[in-house]
């Protein structure tokens, strides 16, 4: 890799000249990434998409492939392709952004032409899942945030998928916070195929030259005396609860200071298993549970939100209780006197919350000290933002903007990812001076300069913790200043993440003294001895093997079970049937909760009738177990059922635990169907007692995006089907509902040559 510095800045054939100022330590990063596939454990604002741009632009030199980048969400991913386009010396319509507001189509013609791609995850586990692409010609994948890389979360198939289709891979980790337990990082590491870390912290002596002073100060608040009596009789209600509970032996304590949440929910779980085994009494519990949970939350609410918060929260509480399909809890709460005595005092209360007035004063004193600052509030809550961001802009030194994710909720409207951009662009060219952000704000958003971050509350995730924090002091000296309401969750919330924030260091330099022991034993590092090489298990005989999927299964566990084992999966929208393996075989695959509400609702008979009419051999696949423990059905309604499917509709049933059994089940049946009988796969079963007009029906619906009202719609404008073949796609426009995607993959049909597959 020749990269060196000229007077301070980075130097590559690929890298725009001066605009990277040189570091040591993000070279030597880059240098190893570029070996073996890397886990980067940098702090934030150290530069982690430095050492991912170095890299990138030497695999680029050497022209081994596309880069896919891949980033946790959408403002991560504009941000990143925005910095890849500015730095980069390609051609910026060689770099391509995906999201799921980029059409598949439009998706699979930049992917062609496109040397990286920077996306979402979950485009790219669609698209591999629909078979829309493949990573054989991706050299290298970056995977930003790379702690997410756990569980079922994206990373992890995509990573999969990537192992399978590419022997000579290279796989770039990049985090601020992998987290505090060892087992968590070594699962990342083999989830994404790592087998080098390269861990710096603030504290090595190639770091810190670089690393900016972050003044700590805690402001401790005391609660009003106003704020003590609500919660008096809140607790005092909840205490009922509690002890009830205990009694049952699903709490261990009756006392409000002293149960933890979790409790609380490990209770329901408990409560859940023994309704299902038909304990009737647990009906009553199940409500005590939700009301002492509604309790507990009113009361944390007020104790770190504030009146607002909490007044909002019972609002909803209210709502619920007078609907006709209210929950049981909120009707018994709002019937409870001391509940309706703490609403009533919270309406007289005019003071927000004292903390309202701490960040109002510290945003103040700041801006009066530096004019120029950059300050971000963090806080849990929306509607806290809303009250925070009002109290900030009644003085004209403060100009804040609240920024928040997209979602929407209740009658708090997210921001568009265009509304997004747009408030970082002003917050840093100081139109707005102050962010009052939620979670959104965490991970990765470039907000250079900021001077000051200001926690609302603290948050028990070590990870979250470090992020925030991690909004300051990138270019200079920052300040953090973390509000503790006094004797509440807050001091709880604080020092967890404290405590786990330096295990995760513990862990870290462990992990770091464990590699370089390796490497000084072995000469390589090799974290996953045991892990099998792509070349161990690849097999050069094995035949294709391909199902046809409906495009509602395509994000099931099933799908991206049977991706992993190789079995070529073709997405359609198909009338009937969930997959379909054989020009006589097709599967319905309901779990057992599916099967119970389709089964009474009827719809289950109409769609196994559908199933029998269109395939010889059609099954149906029940996954999961305890069918007869979920819902309140007598056992003799779902034996009848399942005795009809068999007897009257001849349909066998097939059972199984997970989706990983599943998988497991349609792939035998695909090798027996495609490998021993030789059958093709029909995309739609075979009817074949149909009158002229239901077979024209039946030929249009085969056709891309086109339904059976399009169908009709068509025929009603074109007459035959000759002359819908013949139209051009000027023609097809003219029928309602036949956008110019549809009309051009129409055309296509008809007029492409066919080739085999």
């Amino acid at each position: 890799m020749s990269v060196y510095t000229e007077n301070v800045y980075v130097k590559h054939d690929l890298i725009k000249p001066k605009s990277i100022e040189y570091r040591e330590y993000q070279v030597s990063i880059a240098i190893s990434a570029l070996k073996q596939s890397t886990l980067v454990v940098l702090p934030t604002g150290m530069g982690k998409t430095v050492i991912a741009l170095l890299v990138i632009a030497e695999k680029l030199k050497r022209n081994e492939g596309k880069v896919l980048f891949l980033a946790p969400t959408k403002p991560l991913v504009s941000q990143h392709a925005s910095f890849l386009r500015e730095f980069l010396l390609i051609d910026k319509e060689k770099i391509a952004q995906f999201t799921g507001e980029v059409s598949p189509l439009k998706r699979k013609l930049q992917w062609e032409k496109s040397l990286v791609i920077v996306s979402t995850p979950q485009v790219i586990e669609n698209d591999l899942v629909s078979g829309k692409l493949d990573l054989s010609d991706v050299c290298l994948i970056v995977f930003d945030e790379a702690h997410r890389a756990v569980g079922e979360y994206s990373y992890v198939f995509v990573s999969k998928m990537y192992k399978k289709q590419r022997e000579d891979r290279l796989v770039l980790g990049i985090t601020a916070s992998p987290g505090s337990e060892i087992e968590k990082i070594l699962e990342i590491c083999k989830n994404l195929g790592i087998k080098n870390i390269e861990i710096r912290t603030s504290y090595d002596p190639d770091v810190r030259p670089y690393v900016h002073d972050i003044d700590l100060i805690w402001k401790k608040v005391e609660l009003p005396e106003d704020f003590r009596r609500i919660i008096e009789l809140l607790e005092d209600a909840l205490r009922d609860r509690l002890e009830a509970l205990k009694e049952e032996g699903l709490v261990d304590t009756s006392s409000p200071s002293r149960i933890a949440k979790k409790k609380l929910i490990d209770a329901q779980t408990i409560i859940q298993k023994a309704l299902k085994e038909g304990k009737e009494k647990y009906f009553n519990y199940a409500s005590l549970q939700n009301e002492a949970l509604k309790l507990y939350h009113a009361i944390e609410l007020l104790k770190t939100q504030g009146v607002s918060a909490a007044k909002r929260f019972f609002e909803k509480i209210k709502e619920e209780a007078k609907s006709k399909g209210g929950s049981r809890a909120s009707k018994n709460l709002m019937k409870d006197q001391r509940v309706l005595d703490a609403i009533a005092r919270l309406n007289t209360i005019k003071v927000e919350h004292p903390k309202i007035n701490v960040v109002v004063d510290v945003v103040k004193k700041q801006f009066e000290a530096k004019p120029d600052s950059r300050v971000i509030v963090f806080t849990h809550y929306r509607d806290t933002a809303i009250e925070v961001e009002k109290e900030l802009n009644l003085h004209d030194i403060i100009r804040a903007k609240r920024f928040v994710g997209q979602a929407t909720r209740g009658e708090e409207k997210g921001m568009s990812q265009k509304e997004q951009a747009e408030v970082i662009k002003k917050f840093r060219e100081g139109i707005y001076n102050t962010l009052i952000a939620t979670s959104v704000a965490e991970e990765g958003i470039d907000i250079p300069s900021t001077d000051m971050v200001v926690f609302y509350e603290p948050v028990p995730s070590e990870i979250r913790t470090i992020q925030r924090r991690g909004r300051t002091a990138r270019k200079r000296a920052g300040k953090v200043v973390v509000l503790i309401a006094k004797n509440t969750p807050d001091e709880g919330y604080y020092w967890s993440s404290l405590r786990k924030e330096k295990r995760m260091r513990r862990e870290l330099e462990y992990l770091r003294r464990e590699i370089k022991k390796r490497m000084e034993k072995y000469g390589k590092v090799d974290l996953f001895s045991e892990q099998k090489k792509l070349t161990d298990f690849k097999d050069c005989e094995r035949e294709e093997f391909m199902i046809v999927v409906d495009s509602r299964e395509c994000r099931s566990q099933v799908v991206k079970e049977l991706n992993e084992k190789g079995i070529r999966t073709k997405i359609k929208n198909l009338p009937v049937a969930d997959y379909v393996i054989s020009n006589r075989v097709a599967i319905e695959r309901k779990s057992v909760d599916d099967f119970l509400e389709s089964m009474i609702s009827g719809k289950l008979f109409r769609q196994l009738a559908e199933l029998k009419q269109n395939y010889p051999k059609p099954v149906l696949v029940i996954e999961g177990d305890d069918i007869f423990g979920r819902r309140n059905i007598s056992h003799t309604s779902i034996l009848g059922s399942l005795a009809s499917i068999i007897l009257d509709y001849g349909i066998p049933i097939l059972n199984t635990k997970n989706h990983k059994e599943t998988a497991d089940l349609l792939t035998v049946m695909l090798k027996r169907e495609q490998k021993e009988e030789k059958r093709e796969v029909a995309l739609r079963g075979d009817k074949r007692t149909m009158s002229i007009e239901e077979r024209q029906r039946y030929i249009l619906e085969g056709l891309p995006n086109v339904s059976a009202v399009l169908a009709k719609r068509l025929l009603k404008h074109f007459k035959t089907i000759r002359n819908i073949a013949n139209a051009e796609e000027e023609d097809l426009f003219q029928v309602d509902g036949i956008g110019k995607v549809t009309a051009k993959e129409i055309v296509e049909i008809f007029t492409r040559p066919y080739t085999e597959p």
